[in-house]
This record gives C-alpha cells, sequence and structure tokens, in this order.
C-alpha cells in the first residue's frame, strides 16, 4: 500500500508594488524549509501571465510535521514583512489521490 502524505497548495497575490520584495521573501524560505523534518517537497511557482501571483506546492510526511513548519521563527519573520503586501493568500491541505 502506498503511503499517503499531505500536500500543500499555497496560493498568493501580492500587490504589484510590493512584488519582488515579496518575492525576494518567498525564495529566503525555501532552503530552510527543505531542510525541516518531515518535508518532502518545497517548489515555489510564479505565474507567466501574472507575475504578482505565486504558488507553493509542498509535500510533507503528515499534517503534525506540517504544523510544526507553520509555527517556524522563518514563517513568522516572513508574515510580519509582508503584512500588509499581500492581496489574497488560500492555502489548501490536500490528499494525493492517484498515480
Amino acid at each position: 500500500m502506498r503511503k499517503s502524505y499531505l500536500t500543500i497548495i499555497a496560493r498568493i497575490l501580492v500587490e504589484e508594488e510590493h512584488r519582488e520584495f515579496v518575492k525576494a521573501e518567498l525564495l529566503k524560505l525555501l532552503d530552510v524549509t527543505r531542510a525541516e523534518e518531515g518535508n518532502i517537497s518545497y517548489d515555489l511557482h510564479q505565474d507567466n501571465e501574472n507575475p504578482n501571483f505565486f504558488l507553493f506546492h509542498e509535500k510533507w510526511v503528515n499534517r503534525e510535521l506540517w504544523q510544526k513548519h507553520m509555527d517556524n521563527k522563518y514563517l513568522a519573520h516572513y508574515m510580519k514583512v509582508t503584512d500588509g503586501k499581500v492581496e489574497e493568500f488560500i492555502l489548501n491541505e490536500m490528499t494525493e489521490i492517484g498515480n
């Protein structure tokens, strides 16, 4: 039987005048998150037609380890410095159902 992992899709729409700042802050999260316990993948994407739209595709061993990630100091710093610069943040917790 195949192991079921937690998949996170985080959609981030930023205000155009803050795009490069927020992008730089998002990029800072990559290496530290990929090194976290339970992280399988943590990939950041930028939309080709709307450069103000970013998407994280994450895979975690389980929800408990993802929640630990959500409480880390790096994410807290990101939230603090980007406050008021993000128009929309949508997060989906998902489970892969097919190969």
